[in-house]
This record gives structure tokens, sequence and C-alpha cells, in this order.
């Protein structure tokens, strides 16, 4: 069994092209509304709650949806975390993500305002295609502005001691969480956040 945890803000049709291609049932765990300043641990808590205690399956997750998916196997210790363009633990957050954190930045510039800019987002994410660029603009303005808001937070103030072993997939060219050297890497030359199953279905 595959369940499968979009990236900040994105959501089931990130994994549009992969799931008829996963050798096993899949199911998308959609972000759910955290509860005030809901803590990270609680909030994992209600999403794994449908993943059976006893389960032997994968739990992939891109970009913020990795942490979840790490914090998701510490309560179900027979899943197996995969990690697309995120990181393994707190200590290989990216140093632009670090200069966010420590000037507090994040708090100045409201979700919405990033909706007006999706061309920055297309660099930043490093998205090539008119079709993917179209689907991208579609999540962003579905995009939850309070749920953003939080998972910002909780990205960055992270406190991933004691995470278990996890499978890490990256591309060479991701400018949100690029490559470091973790020997159980997966590296693909290209910039996979958000759009990494066109590589992989090829």
């Amino acid at each position: 069994m595959f369940y499968l945890i979009p990236g900040l803000g994105a959501d089931a049709r990130v994994f549009q092209k992969l799931r008829p291609l996963l050798h096993g049932p899949s199911q998308v765990l959609e972000w759910l509304k955290p509860i005030g300043d809901e803590p990270l641990p609680d909030y994992v808590r209600h999403m794994a709650a449908v993943i059976p205690e006893d389960a032997d399956c994968f739990v992939v997750g891109v970009s913020f949806g990795g942490v979840i998916a790490q914090e998701i196997c510490r309560i179900r210790p027979r899943a197996c975390a995969v990690l697309v363009s995120s990181i393994p633990d707190a200590d290989r957050l990216p140093t632009l993500l670090r200069i966010i954190r420590a000037t507090r930045v994040y708090k100045l510039v409201p979700p919405p305002l990033l909706k007006l800019f999706p061309w920055a987002g297309r660099w930043y994410f490093g998205i090539d295609d008119n079709v993917e660029y179209k689907v991208f603009k579609a999540i962003l303005r579905d995009m939850d502005s309070a749920y953003t808001s939080w998972a910002i937070r909780r990205l960055l103030h992270w406190d991933s001691t004691g995470v278990g072993s996890c499978v890490q997939i990256l591309g060479s060219r991701d400018r949100v969480f690029p490559p470091s050297p973790a020997p159980s890497t997966i590296l693909f030359p290209v910039a996979p956040t958000l759009w990494f199953l066109r590589t992989l279905t090829r």
C-alpha cells in the first residue's frame, strides 16, 4: 500500500501520473485544516488515522509532505518513508530557508501574496513545461492561506530528533531542497519538486 502526501499547498493533482504506475493500491492523504496553531505531532496523528497501526506500507511525501511522512513513521513503525524533494532531518534545511527562519521574514509575507507571482514559483520549482505550469497555477489558486502559514512555521521549526531512516529522492537541479551529500539519496538529473512524476514515468 502506498500513502501519498503532496507538497506544501499542493493536492492530489501532483500524483496523477504516478498512481497508475504503482505496483499496489494507493491513497492520497489530503491536507487537513490545522486546529489553530496545532503542534505537528497532534496534526500528524490526525493525518495517520487512516493508516492501520500494523500496516506494512510506503508513505511517500513531496517537499513538506516528506516531513509529515517521517513523522507518520514515528507512530507507524512498519511504514517506510519515501521523500521526494524533501529533507531527512532538520539539519538539512537549506541556507535560504535558514535565513528566512532567522529573519522571520515569513511573518511579513502573507500567503495570498504568493498567488500574485506564479512566475516566481515557476522558476523556484523548476517548472519548464506549459501544461505543468497551468496545473501549478491552479494549485496555487486553490491554496488555503491559513494552512500554508501553519505549514511554513512547522517546516522552519521542525524538531526531527529521533526520526527513522528513509529513502530520499532529489533532483540535481532542485532549488527548494538542493542535494546534500547524504549516502541514502537517489539523485535525478532534474529539479523534481512537485513535477518529479514527469521524470519517473519516462
